[in-house]
């Protein structure tokens, strides 16, 4: 065997060179996509650059950009560009991705056996992570024209004629359309989908020496709070923020339509926006929005006539961006207050003259632009599906899964912090947490994945969701990801650190809407705080209060020398003169920010030492849940506040939050059935069962039995009703809670009211004829009237300390007026009482009542045949044997 081996491979020695020239020559023959050119289609890694078909067998990439992918990235064919064809697909080209490339025109060959038939697709693709990073369609020709494919005219929204670099962090692109009247630019920056970019030309009749922004007509671009681009016309007429006048006029830094209100429309005139949105990203933690305006505008009250053959001076800026709100219903660009040539500048620029002065791709410091959500213990993380909307990683599959309603956020966790996993995600979306970043059961196709947490089992909906509760430890790797067990790419990162706030404080919850996480530890007789974003913001505000007007708030947030500051405020009103800086004594105060992210600490006593400032009224108390609310914003500044400081987010309703035990609950409107369970209990304990006591003390001078047959229907009704104003709480609250006042107090009027027909039936009878009460009759006398009146009491007790806790629950703004009503009712039954005691007595000094012995407890004026019970004994006695009946006999008168 080993002689014909060798003679074998003599053979393919000898055979090779010609093997290799016939290679050679079958890729030089001409191709029908020789020539073919097309623009790569952006997906991430900042990849741009242009395609040309050179020959059967190699291509060029001319102003290649690319920041680098991993040792597998690779120029990849795929019949298609979504991830089951990318999975699919295979190298087309040896060289490797892994490095970045800086505006340079190269040259590939395809691999061996390869050749454009089976290259429908053109991709830069990472198989590693399943990463997308742009492609290339290379279609083939009409099959009936032999003739080269001619350069295509179909050009990207990322690629451009010309580019400049205004900043370190700032570049403008454009592509003059000279015969079109238009030019197309875009404004790529490497800063936070916070920040605003614009850029304009400067008023062309203010000289170069005496250049300035009043004047000038700017567009300025960004990204909507849910991701969207936007381009709109601005124009200068202030160094100041845009301000509506009295007049229906506007001045600063507005848009075009609004300084056309005064016209009387309130939106303005719409034909001068002649900022056109073409196309906008957020890749790779950087900024891009493509727009269209024209060279000469039909506007010539705000817009600029840009002169396509000589040097104009434009500007320049990027800056803190404001979202619309009820006051302005537009994008406010904040101060830039940044140096010149970093934040804002001037330029001259001459569109016709093409030039690249940009050199390779931007690259942000922080790439990671999906949402952070940061795992506390015992806070579950909910786990759900949605559409691929913004995910990190193209190519994207149709859904992935959703954390806490954050598209496949970027989950951070803690060693050593248990996370628990509440997963409502489908029976068919098992949740797991494995090494590979890919997912859908990588072990079939990656031996080396490590599983951490999670199973098949691991799946629910929200009617019975699932719980995985996972415990990162001191061998879990810094990355992980959270996936699909049998779907590929539908979750994204886990970064597992050391220690954090949790660690830091004994308690944690998520604030109304999940924006915002408050930490808190109670020591001795102070209270250490912290409150963290969840989102990014200029700034953090936590307040304590039902409402913003008339709560203690404070403020965290980092200047522009990144300096961080906690400050402590009195609000009692919804504007910036109503915001008071307060002195609190406030200690530990830390603040800082994490990729845009605003995190604050401070200590506080939990009862001020001072008087006769509104922040000494500022007293926690641990025992009493406490309400708190939060805001967020673009900007704040020590001093004078103005609407540059209004908020731009805020909670929607106060959270309370129970500081002993560490649990929270969202304040709720009064729920209805809990009112009905208030009126049931106003009309038994303020109507039906006093007016029972009432009519067995103050009617029995009436004739006939009126009294007694209004005291038992009254009390018997009264006990009714509220016996079903309590089975209406226990089933809206889903059982019997004593912990609170009011619980308590009510407990003991509804013992002390069931007892009284237990009473009632065990009373004791006078013997007949005998005026002497017997012991066991006084001890009853005794036991009936004073459970009684405990009863009633307690009973109206309990009415206040309901309407008391149903305020300081759900912050109603009708309890003041309830509570009023009810003291008025009290105080009014009380005079009515009064009165009739009065009469009562008066009667009985006047012998109305046919009293003519001593009182006693008994309440002798009641007939003791009664029997409280059974009514129908009344007439049966007083037929036959009633001790106050007489025979009467006539006689005859003698004369």
């Amino acid at each position: 065997m080993a002689p014909l081996a060798l003679l074998c491979l003599a053979c393919l020695l000898l055979l090779a060179p010609s093997l290799s020239a016939a290679a050679s020559a079958e890729c030089g023959r001409n191709t029908s996509l020789a020539g073919h050119e097309a623009d790569l289609r952006m997906s991430q890694h900042q990849l741009r650059g242009r395609v040309a078909v050179l020959d059967g067998c190699s291509f060029r990439v001319s102003s290649l950009d690319l920041l680098a992918g991993s040792a597998d990235a690779r120029w990849w064919r795929a019949d298609g560009a979504d991830l089951a064809a990318l999975s699919r697909g295979s190298p087309a080209a040896p060289d490797p991705l892994n490095r970045t490339f800086a505006s340079e025109s190269l040259v590939f060959r395809l691999l061996p056996g390869l050749s454009w038939p089976l290259v429908p697709v053109l991709a830069a693709f990472d198989p590693l992570t399943s990463s997308l990073f742009g492609f290339v369609s290379l279609a083939a020709p009409n099959a009936t024209s032999d003739a080269k494919v001619a350069a295509s005219a179909t050009e990207e929204p990322t690629m451009f004629a010309s580019c400049a670099q205004l900043s370190p962090r700032l570049r403008v692109r454009w592509t003059l359309r000279e015969a079109a009247n238009a030019i197309d630019v875009g404004l790529e920056a490497a800063v936070g989908s916070e920040y605003y970019m614009a850029f304009g030309w400067a008023d062309p009749a203010r000289s170069a020496a005496n250049v300035s922004m009043i004047g000038a007509d700017v567009a300025v671009a960004g990204f909507t709070e849910e991701g969207l681009p936007f381009a709109d016309d601005y124009f200068v007429t202030k160094y100041s923020e845009c301000l509506l006048r009295g007049d229906r006029g506007a001045e600063g830094v507005c848009p075009d339509t609004f300084y056309d209100r005064r016209n009387g429309s309130a939106a303005g005139d719409a034909s001068v926006n002649n900022t056109r949105l073409v196309y906008g990203h957020r890749r790779d933690g950087v900024s891009f929005v493509r727009f269209s305006r024209p060279l000469a505008s039909p506007d010539k009250r705000y817009d600029v006539a840009v002169n396509s053959t000589r040097g104009m001076t434009v500007i320049w800026a990027i800056g803190l961006l404001r979202q619309p709100d009820l006051l302005r219903p537009y994008y406010l660009p904040l101060n830039h207050g940044a140096p010149a040539g970093t934040a804002y500048g001037f330029l001259t620029l001459n569109v016709s003259a093409a030039t690249n002065g940009c050199s390779g791709p931007l690259d942000a410091d922080d790439k990671e632009d999906q949402g952070r959500i940061t795992a506390e213990r015992q806070t579950p993380l909910v786990v759900t599906t949605g559409p691929a909307l913004h995910y990190p990683n193209p190519p994207n599959p149709e859904k992935v899964l959703y954390i806490n309603k954050k598209e496949a956020p970027l989950l951070k966790v803690e060693r050593g912090v248990p996370v628990t996993f509440s997963v409502q995600a489908g029976h068919d979306v098992p949740l797991y947490i494995t090494s590979d970043p890919v997912g859908g059961n990588a072990t079939a196709r990656n031996a080396s994945e490590v599983i951490y947490a999670g199973d098949p089992t691991a799946e629910g909906v929200p009617a019975t969701p699932t719980e995985l509760v996972w415990l990162p430890d001191r061998n879990t790797p810094d990355l992980v990801y959270y996936q699909s067990l049998y779907d590929p790419k539908m979750g994204w990162k886990i970064q597992v650190v050391d220690g954090g706030l949790s660690d830091m404080y004994n308690n944690s919850v998520l604030l109304d809407d999940q924006q915002v996480t408050f930490f808190w530890t109670l020591s001795g007789d102070s209270i250490n705080i912290a409150a963290r974003g969840e989102k990014k913001s200029g700034y953090i505000a936590i307040g304590f209060g039902g409402a913003m007007v008339n709560s203690y708030a404070y403020v965290g947030w980092v200047d522009g020398n990144g300096t961080g500051h906690v400050n402590s405020y009195w609000i009692d009103g919804k504007d910036g003169m109503s915001v008071h800086e307060t002195h609190e004594n406030l200690t530990y105060k830390r603040c800082r920010s994490e990729n845009g992210v605003i995190i604050f600490e401070f200590t506080r006593p939990l009862t001020p030492s001072c008087s006769g400032r509104v922040e000494c009224k500022n007293i926690i108390d641990p025992s009493t849940p406490l309400k708190v609310i939060w805001a967020m914003g673009s900007q704040w500044s020590s001093g004078r506040l103005s609407v540059k400081n209004m908020h731009s987010v805020t909670s929607n309703r106060p959270v309370r939050i129970l500081l002993l035990s560490g649990l929270a609950e969202a304040v709720e409107d009064l729920r209805p059935v809990l009112a009905v369970h208030g009126f049931m209990m106003f009309v038994a304990w303020g109507l039906l069962l006093p007016g029972g006591i009432v009519a067995a003390r103050y009617l029995k001078h009436v004739k006939g039995d009126l009294w007694f047959q209004a005291h038992t229907y009254l009390q018997y009704s009264g006990l009714a009703v509220m016996f079903m104003g309590v089975l209406f709480a226990v089933a809206e609250l889903r059982g019997f809670s004593f912990k609170s006042t009011h619980a308590k107090i009510g407990a003991i009027a509804f013992t002390f009211t069931c007892m009284q027909p237990v009473n009632a039936y065990l009373r004791p009878h006078r013997a007949e004829n005998e005026e002497i009460l017997s012991r066991n009759r006084i001890i009853w006398e005794y036991l009936h009237t004073y459970t009684g009146r405990t009863a009633l009491v307690a009973a109206v007790t309990a009415l206040f300390t309901g309407l008391q806790h149903l305020g300081h629950r759900y912050g109603s703004k009708t309890i003041k007026g309830l509570t009023c009503g009810l003291v008025v009712w009290v105080v009014s039954a009380v005079l009515v009482v009064a009165y009739l005691e009065y009469l009562k007595v008066k009667r009985r000094r006047d012998g109305a009542d046919g009293l003519t012995h001593k009182f006693v407890l008994g309440n002798t004026e009641e007939d003791d045949s009664v029997d409280l019970l059974q009514s129908g004994r009344f007439d049966s006695k007083m037929d036959s044997s009633s001790p106050g009946s007489m025979e009467v006999q006539l006689e005859p008168l003698k004369g």
